[in-house]
C-alpha cells in the first residue's frame, strides 16, 4: 500500500482535479499511489467565500472523481492565509500517521525550483528583508517576493508570482516545520491557468465553473467534469443544493457585523496594526458587502485577505487558532480503499466519524466542532432555498464506490 495525500477545495470537482489524482497514482513518473486521501475545505474557501456546494456533496464528488478518503479542513484553517491553510491541512495528513506522499499541483511542475525558493526563505537574511519591506507598507505577498529577489534572484523569486506555486511552497514549508516523513510530489498545472475564465478542450478552471453554476448554466459545466461527478452534481441540483451564493447571505452578514464591538473585531484572525478601527468604521456605514470590502482593503490588506476577515467575523472565528494545528481528524467520506487507509492509520488525533463521538472528547475539540457546525448552518443560508440546520449532526458518512 502506498498512500498519497492531497489538499483541495474541489469547489467544484472538475477534470483538472481528476487529472491530478490520476498523475498521483501513475506508475510512470507519478507517486505510484495505490490509495489517495484528500483533506478538503469545509463550507468556506481560502479565497474568502462560501463553497458553491455543501461539503458533503463535494466529498461525494471527490470520491466519485478518484479520492478514497476525504477529511475535513475546519473553517479556521480553510479561511486562513496560504501559510495557515497549508499548515493546517498538512498537519492533518501527518496526524493520520500513514501517508507516504504529499501530492500538490504547481505551475513549476518540478520540486527543484520550489525547494530552492524555500531554502532561501528559511535564511536569516530573508527574514530581515521581509520585515524591512513589510515596514514600508506593502502587502505580505509583495514584500515576500521582493525579499526573495534580493536573496536568491529574480528567477527564483518568480515562482511566487503564481498561486499554485505559492501554495506549493507553503506545503513544503509545512512538511519541514512538522518534521514530516511525507515526501513532496508535484504535478504540473495542465493547460488551464488558475482563475482562467476561458476553458480549453475539456478543461476549465473552478472559477469558470462557479460562474456557470451561479448563472444557472449548470449543464454547460458538465463537459468539464468526470461523468460520475456530473451525476453527483445533478443529484444535488434535484435536491435544491445548487448552488450557494454569498449575495443571498448579505443582509445576514451585515447585521451580524454591526453587532460587533471594537474589542470583538480586534480579537479576529488577521487583525493587526490598528486595522480594527478601519473595519469598525466601514461596518457602521457599508450598505452591502462589496462596499464594505472596498472600504477596508488597502495595498497592505488585499481583497482576498479582507474577505477572509469578514467571513471570520460573521462565523465568530477567534484568533486563538492562528498558528495552531486542528485538534481532530473528521472523516467526511470513504470508499473501500479509504477503509484500508483508516485500518493502516496510526492517528495522533481523535478520529471522528459521527457527531456522537464529540461529547466524549475534550473542550477544545467540542468548541471547534460547535464552530464548524455553526459555519455549516450559516452556509445553508446561501442556497436558493435555505437548507435546515444540523447537517453536521444528521448527515451520515458519505460512501463511495470502489
Amino acid at each position: 500500500m502506498r498512500i498519497a495525500g492531497i489538499v483541495a477545495e474541489y469547489n467544484p470537482f472538475h477534470n483538472g482535479h481528476a487529472y491530478h489524482i490520476e498523475k498521483t497514482r501513475e506508475r510512470d513518473g507519478g507517486c505510484e499511489a495505490t490509495h489517495v486521501v484528500a483533506v478538503m475545505s469545509g463550507s468556506f474557501m481560502q479565497r474568502g467565500e462560501p463553497a458553491v456546494l455543501t461539503k458533503f456533496d463535494r466529498a461525494r464528488a471527490a470520491l466519485a472523481g478518484g479520492a478514497d478518503l476525504v477529511l475535513e479542513l475546519p473553517a479556521p484553517w480553510s479561511l486562513s492565509s496560504a501559510e495557515g491553510f497549508a499548515y493546517g491541512a498538512v498537519s492533518l495528513l501527518e496526524a493520520l500517521g500513514c501517508v507516504d506522499y504529499l501530492s500538490f499541483g504547481s505551475e513549476a511542475g518540478a520540486l527543484a525550483p520550489l525547494e530552492r525558493a524555500v531554502n532561501a526563505m528559511e535564511t536569516e537574511r530573508f527574514a530581515t528583508l521581509l520585515k524591512y519591506f513589510m515596514d514600508t507598507g506593502i502587502s505580505f505577498p509583495e514584500a515576500q517576493q521582493k525579499a526573495l529577489t534580493e536573496v536568491a534572484g529574480a528567477t527564483c523569486a518568480a515562482v511566487l508570482s503564481t498561486p499554485n506555486n505559492t501554495l506549493a511552497i507553503e506545503y513544503i514549508k509545512a512538511l519541514r516545520r512538522l518534521h514530516s516523513p511525507m515526501r513532496p510530489f508535484t504535478v504540473g498545472r495542465y493547460k488551464v491557468e488558475h482563475d482562467s475564465e476561458v476553458p480549453l478542450g475539456n478543461l476549465a478552471s473552478a472559477t469558470y465553473l462557479r460562474g456557470l453554476l451561479r448563472s444557472d448554466r449548470m449543464v454547460a459545466a458538465f463537459p468539464f467534469m468526470p461523468p460520475p461527478c456530473v451525476a453527483s452534481l445533478s443529484e444535488a441540483a434535484q435536491a435544491g443544493r445548487v448552488c450557494a451564493d454569498a449575495t443571498r447571505m448579505e443582509r445576514a452578514v451585515l447585521s451580524k457585523l454591526r453587532t460587533l464591538t471594537m474589542d470583538d473585531i480586534a480579537a479576529l484572525p488577521g487583525i493587526s496594526e490598528g486595522l480594527e478601527h478601519r473595519v469598525y468604521n466601514a461596518i457602521r456605514t457599508a450598505p452591502d458587502l462589496a462596499t464594505l470590502e472596498n472600504a477596508i482593503k488597502t495595498k497592505r490588506y488585499p481583497l482576498t485577505r479582507v474577505r477572509r476577515l469578514i467571513w471570520a467575523a460573521y462565523l465568530g472565528i477567534p484568533n486563538t487558532y492562528t498558528g495552531a494545528q486542528p485538534p481532530y481528524l473528521r472523516v467526511l467520506g470513504t470508499n473501500s480503499r479509504g477503509k484500508e487507509i483508516l485500518s493502516a492509520a496510526k492517528p495522533t488525533l481523535p478520529l471522528i466519524h459521527r457527531a456522537s463521538q464529540v461529547a466524549k472528547l475534550g473542550e477544545d475539540i467540542q468548541a471547534l466542532w460547535e464552530l464548524e457546525n455553526r459555519a455549516t448552518d450559516l452556509h445553508a443560508l446561501a442556497f436558493p432555498n435555505p437548507l435546515p440546520c444540523g447537517a453536521d449532526c444528521t448527515t451520515g458518512l458519505v460512501r463511495g464506490e470502489g
